[in-house]
């Protein structure tokens, strides 16, 4: 059973767990084991790209990783990379 509480080490982390909860299962299996396993070893701007994206729409989001588009502004295309590189290594 998938965990549905973010780890409770602290609120700014604890924040950015439940703004990664997005409600669609596909973009959730991505960003929530994206947050707790890899998030915390991104260097600060990649952090800042990481939490930009989260303000993006879900529908635009649902796009960029399913690769059927790609974002326009190159910090979103960035990020979106770095975590499509994390589920679909060479």
């Amino acid at each position: 059973m998938q965990n549905t509480q973010p780890p409770a080490d602290n609120s700014d982390f604890n924040r950015l767990w439940w703004h990664s909860r997005r409600g669609m299962l596909e973009l959730d299996v991505l960003l929530i084991p994206f947050l707790e396993e890899a998030y915390r070893d991104l260097d600060t701007d990649d952090q800042a790209r990481y939490r930009k994206l989260l303000s993006c729409e879900d529908t635009d989001m649902f796009e960029w990783f399913m690769q059927r588009s790609s974002p326009e502004d190159p910090d979103l295309r960035r990020i979106v990379d770095i975590i499509l590189a994390r589920v679909q290594p060479d």
